[in-house]
């Protein structure tokens, strides 16, 4: 069976491989031979041996930005879903608040980076809270974009046979939504460890943020890209827990 792209699923399956493959070969022996040094740019043999000296150093760092950009994820997430149903349901209420969410989303995340960790201190919470914020705004957005996407066709018919506010949210509104809702998850599960990065960069002593500053401070760079792949990796994970999902709630 040829999918819609005109490849067949053992194809789509297997070009990215080799596509990976292709570049960490050229990656491994081009760039050394074309005099790149190595503490600019280190080979994928010499990043595959940080993993295996320090796993531990690299492991301990990455389950608190993990907890980081997941809780960020969720809590984020979850406050921009419930905040655009109120919006949707009150158009009093998004005309007076929608501007300053908008005035919020202005500001960098470098920028109010600092002032989160002057309010909530150096532990975990602060990059929760940054985490939380980065994907707060595109699915607040695309959120409500997607509960006002029902036609006005859609919405008669409803009338019509006498449903209720709530049977209007269920059957119609957030079915709507959903297609959109996840394209804004797919972005926050990239987003979220960024932000949790970010957070650490500003302030902490652990984390795949912290050791990506101590590395680049200490010329590791072969350790510095161990910590990119790792936070990569987490993102990757995010990302495909988000498809996953999606795949078995939306069938249409």
């Amino acid at each position: 069976m040829i999918a819609r792209s005109g490849l067949s699923p053992t194809a789509q399956a297997v070009l990215p491989i080799l596509g990976v493959g292709s570049l960490l070969v050229a990656w491994q022996f081009l760039l050394p031979a074309a005099g790149v040094p190595a503490y600019i740019v280190p080979t994928p043999s010499a990043i595959s041996a940080v993993f295996a000296k320090s796993g531990p150093l690299l492991l301990g760092n990455f389950w608190p930005t993990a907890i980081e950009a997941i809780a960020g994820f969720t809590i984020g997430n979850f406050a921009a879903i419930l905040l655009a149903i109120v919006f949707v349901h009150s158009r009093i209420l998004q005309a007076a608040y929608f501007p300053v969410v908008l005035f919020f989303n202005t500001i960098p995340v470098l920028a109010l980076s600092p002032i989160i960790i002057l309010i909530f201190g150096l532990g975990m919470t602060p990059k929760i809270v940054i985490a939380a914020v980065i994907c707060f705004f595109p699915t607040l957005i695309n959120m409500i974009r997607g509960l006002d996407s029902a036609t006005a066709n859609e919405h008669e018919l409803f009338r019509v046979l006498s449903s209720n506010r709530s049977e209007l949210f269920w059957r119609l509104r957030l079915p709507r939504a959903l297609p959109m809702l996840f394209s804004s998850l797919r972005i926050a599960s990239a987003t979220a460890v960024i932000g949790a990065i970010v957070g650490e960069w500003i302030g902490s002593d652990k984390g795949l943020g912290a050791l990506i500053i101590q590395a680049t401070f200490n010329y590791q760079s072969d350790r510095l890209y161990a910590a990119i792949v790792l936070s990569s990796l987490l993102s990757i994970g995010l990302f495909l827990v988000v498809v996953t999902v999606e795949r078995k709630l939306i069938r249409y």
